[in-house]
Formats: C-alpha cells, structure tokens, sequence
C-alpha cells in the first residue's frame, strides 16, 4: 500500500525491496479520495508489518514517523497530541480519526508508517491530503480502502456534478418560507450533462436537503453520496425564485477527481 500522490503513473511501475533489489509491481487500484494506492507484485514473498487494530493512540503517546528521502532510512519522534475524527477529505474520503502529532515530518517522509513504540504501525502518513500539514491515515481506513481496490480497481462513490458553497438564506425568506435551518449551499457551478443538469438543478439554487437530511456545509453533501447512492433517486430541497421547490435526482458514479 502507498500513497496515491507518489504513484505518478499507472504502469511500468519499479519498487525497490529491502534487501535493496528492485522489481515490478502491478497497479491494482487507487483511490485519489484518501490518498492511498495498491500495488501488486507478482512472485514476491515479502514479510508484513504488525498493524494496530485496537482503535486509534492515546494522546501523549510515543509515536515515530519513518521515511526513505534518499538512499537511507531516517526516523523522527514524538507524541500524539491530539486525536479526533472522523473526517472527510475535500474529495469526499472517509478518514477514520484524525491524529495531531508533535513531531516534525520531513520532505520525503510521504508514504511511510507511523509507528508505536511496540514497533506496531498505526497508519500511513501522508502531505497529499490537507494543505501545509502531513496527516496520518489511520491503519482502519487503509484496511477498508485497500479491500475495495483489490476488488474492483477503484472506490465507488456518488456524485451530482456540482460545485457548491456554503450560503445564509435571508432571515425574511427563511421566516417566510418556514425553514429551520437558514444555511444551504448554493449551487455554483453545475457540470454539463452531468447527473444534476440531467435532473433539472439550476446554477444559483440554493439546496436545503438531500434525501431528507439537511445540507449546510459541502462536507454534508459528500457524507450522503456514499457508493450506495449510486443509481438511486432521491430528493433535493431547494430554494427557487424565493419558493421552496423538490426536485428528483439520481447520483451517478463519481469519475475521479470530481468533487460533489
């Protein structure tokens, strides 16, 4: 398993093993979402490492980052300073916690463990998935993502082709349209042909619910369009020439990076 930003292409792909020899390897799926790639290497035996599985570190444990910038190994210490989560990455990934670390990730450290002090690893870290701060994706979420793409090459998830923010209806609209929550994304771009266009969402709509559960961030909108939406209809509450308006949609599969 690595990290997908560092898989810069699809074939003719060499890994190097640790008795310093190199072979092929097979891309078997990527998953641009959470960052992670699976390669294959076909004829290869190679030893795995022990992965914590019994939920996320303690904050102020001992934790180590490993990573190979150039031909020698290198290490840095420290301890866990925060643990929340879950979280979703702006591409609509599932990350299942969210880990603070004291200490410092060098250039070229993207890819590798982090380890406990029991020499077990606790998830891969990673620069490609939030902006100026490495993150660690939690040995959890690698297990799941890596499954899906050994099966079927790619993670399957929903989209509607649209491009959103985050909106405050006016308190006079909301009062007079009764809304409980006065926030709703407004509809800002809307991809030609895609699911939304197809099913009559209009730029400058403001979406107030997706299949019943109210939207007022972009990262609501990832949370309902799961791989299971895929296909299913559902319905889309909007704001419309100051009218409340429900509108039938049917997510379709999510090429990559695309976000809503």
């Amino acid at each position: 398993v690595a990290t997908n930003h560092t898989i810069r292409r699809d074939d003719n792909i060499t890994v190097t093993l640790p008795d310093g020899t190199s072979a092929p390897a097979t891309l078997a799926g990527r998953d641009p979402s959470t960052d992670l790639a699976v390669l294959k290497l076909p004829g290869q035996s190679l030893a795995s490492a022990s992965l914590r599985r019994d939920g996320p570190p303690r904050v102020g444990e001992l934790v180590i980052a490993l990573g190979r910038p150039g031909a020698r190994l290198t290490a840095s210490w420290g301890i866990v300073s925060g643990v929340a989560g879950p979280w979703r990455t702006w591409q609509g990934g599932e990350i299942d916690s969210l880990l603070r670390l004291d200490l410092s990730i060098y250039d070229g450290f993207s890819g590798g463990p982090l380890i406990d002090a029991a020499g077990r690893v606790l998830g891969i870290n990673t620069s490609g998935l939030a902006r100026g701060a490495p993150v660690t994706i939690p040995v959890t979420t690698v297990d799941r993502t890596a499954a899906e793409l050994l099966e079927r090459g790619s993670i399957r998830r929903a989209y509607l082709g649209i491009g959103t923010q985050p909106v405050r209806v006016p308190q006079s609209l909301a009062r007079r349209l009764e809304l409980t929550n006065a926030m709703g994304l407004l509809i800002a771009s809307v991809e030609p042909g895609g699911p939304a266009d197809r099913d009559g969402v209009l730029l400058g709509d403001v979406l107030l619910a997706l299949d019943g559960a109210e939207v007022s961030d972009p990262t609501d909108l990832l949370a309902k369009l799961g791989g299971d939406r895929v296909g299913r209809t559902v319905a889309a509450r909007v704001i419309r020439g100051g009218q409340v308006k429900t509108l039938q949609v049917t997510p379709g599969e999510r090429p990559e990076r695309r976000a809503a």
